[in-house]
């Protein structure tokens, strides 16, 4: 597995190693002991989620205030374009925003720790998007920034209004945002 710094730090991209021919591929996906060696992160997995979204869904900016979870998330089936924001008051890029594309083609994955807002919008006809998480789903706890909010400068590649949940499309501009300390 290759490890690839982002704009932001702590936020790290990982790209496993893929064995392919003309049967196909294979590739170790997660294995503790290598993410622990390489990123220097040892945490512990509780709960794996699994989602589908047509295309222009737009998912986020989703954090949780408590038991803020860690999350490892990679695209099994199309291509998202992938949104983290630091919401991490004491960091020096708090406020700042990176994104990456995940798709089933490239395998990328994209290990987002405690501390910030995940987002993502489907570019592809439809995406399937799985993600680990280093802590359980706490509905009280659940926030949401405002996906455009201009503060975040997120330059998402919308060809059409992006197709929101009612939550999402309530989300809260960091001015006004929960965060972390």
């Amino acid at each position: 597995m290759k490890v690839i710094e982002t704009g932001l730090p702590d936020v790290l991209l990982l790209e496993p190693r893929v064995f392919g021919d003309d049967r196909g591929f294979f590739y170790e996906s997660f294995n503790a002991k290598t993410f622990a060696e390489l990123t220097g992160v040892t945490t512990a997995f509780v709960q794996d989620n699994h989602s589908k979204s047509a295309k222009n869904v737009l998912r986020g900016l989703h954090y949780q205030i408590q038991q803020s979870q860690g999350k490892l998330v990679r695209v099994t089936a199309g291509e998202v374009f992938d949104v983290v924001v630091d919401l991490r008051k004491s960091s020096p890029s708090f406020g700042k925003a990176t994104a990456e594309i995940l798709s089933a083609e490239n395998k990328r994955q994209l290990w987002i720790p405690p501390g910030f807002a995940h987002g993502f919008l489907v570019l592809s006809e439809s995406a399937e998007f799985l993600y680990k998480t280093t802590d359980y789903w706490a509905p009280e706890h659940e926030r949401c920034l405002l996906w455009n909010d201009p503060a975040l400068g997120i330059d998402w590649p919308l060809t059409d209004a992006p197709l929101l949940s009612a939550k999402d499309a309530l989300g809260k501009p960091l001015a006004q945002a929960e965060v972390f300390a």
